[in-house]
């Protein structure tokens, strides 16, 4: 089938972030039907090579970055606009106006579901507060605070933020408990999360459900994890406690993702409720164990998952779906199926791409 093909640009695409993940799951769709456009503010960036049309851009910290991505998106005729990093997630979501206004589309979440989410507090009392029994979790100030929160293992990890498990610590007595709080000056001005430890890495899923921008339940998918070489790993320590029913290790993974995909409604069913009562609109992506008291989701990221290739190697792929819905008017059937099967990933090497990328400040004058 030939198509007028679509102008889309997804920005960060490089650091492989979900902006990669993006571009790879839309790189999968039907040939002909995108025309995919990739920015990075990294002029070295390797999946330059990948787009048909690469450009540099101004980090999301810049008070441009906007402007720039709007006038790109004049020049080229773009008709949606994918985030890849969460930088860029909170840029666009505050000038979610100015992409409507100027007709592109911007799948992203509601302002309230972003802010909620990128909050790991607001998330557990949400959790709470709606009965799903998340792990228990305290932003604390003091070893004291820190010392009654749960039995060690404990995790300490930023409540601002989402993905990678970037700054996390895997605590298993008082007195690393204690380093880690003098380490990270803990105090008064810089409370630090406390979360209680659970199940086995064994038990670990990353589940997407996936909504239309109106609100409507497409589809959910589970992968669990392998968590089991250093690409997958971000702390892998012996298990200390003598608590035997957390495996011989303690685990907290890396945002690099592989494993077992499929289906899996013991863990699904429990996300796509907790989707429903937070009006997702778009992708969200939610982590968590399975345990003997159910499915205990310690993170949600309210946006595309850094397993969206994954998915779409079995036939689920979000970007793509909610493009086809909202751009080209096609149905979506809810709960399509799609192959289930392990996926695996390793590292990959390349020459540093030849492909001249655009800098903004030579395609637009602001």
């Amino acid at each position: 089938m030939s198509y007028e093909p679509i102008n889309v640009l997804v920005t960060a695409i490089g650091g492989s972030g979900h902006g990669e993940q993006i571009l790879k799951a839309l790189r999968m769709a039907d040939p002909g039907r995108y025309r995919i456009f990739g920015a990075d503010i990294n002029p070295n960036c390797p999946q330059f090579s990948l787009v048909d049309h690469a450009i540099i851009v101004p980090p999301a910290s810049d008070p441009k970055f906007i402007d720039v991505v709007l006038a790109i998106c004049r020049k080229f005729k773009i008709l949606a606009v994918f985030h890849g990093c969460e930088p860029e997630l909170r840029s666009y979501s505050a000038a979610r106006q100015q992409f409507f206004d100027a007709g592109v589309l911007l799948p992203i979440n509601n302002c309230e579901v972003i802010n909620l989410c990128m909050d790991k507090c607001l998330t557990g009392d949400f959790l709470s507060q709606r009965g799903f029994s998340p792990p228990v979790s305290r932003l604390v100030t003091t070893f004291t605070e820190a010392l009654h929160v749960a039995p060690f293992p404990l995790i300490v990890k930023p409540h601002i933020g989402t993905g990678a498990s970037k700054d996390c610590f895997v605590l298993q007595d008082p007195r690393e408990l204690q380093a880690i709080l003098d380490f990270l000056k803990v105090g008064t001005g810089n409370p630090l999360l406390i979360q209680e430890y659970v199940g086995t890495p064994e038990s670990e899923f990353t589940v997407g459900v996936l909504h239309d921008l109106d609100g409507q339940y497409i589809n959910s998918i589970a992968i669990r994890r392998e968590l089991k070489s250093a690409l997958n790993l971000r702390i892998s320590v012996p298990n200390q406690t003598g608590r035997l029913e957390l495996g011989p290790k303690l685990v907290v993974s890396s945002g690099i993702s592989m494993g077992e995909v499929g289906k899996f409604p013991e863990v699904t069913e429990v996300c796509k409720r907790i989707a429903l009562e937070l009006d997702v609109r778009g992708a969200i992506n939610i982590q968590g164990r399975l345990t003997s008291d159910g499915f205990k989701v310690f993170e949600i990221n309210p946006r595309f998952s850094g397993t969206t290739s994954l998915r779409a190697l079995m036939g689920y792929n979000e970007p793509d779906i909610l493009l086809r819905h909202h751009l080209a008017g096609e149905r979506i059937t809810p709960d399509f199926p799609y192959r289930s099967g392990m996926v695996l990933r390793s590292l990959s090497e390349s020459v540093a791409s030849t492909v001249a990328a655009d800098a903004w400040e030579e395609l637009v004058s602001l």
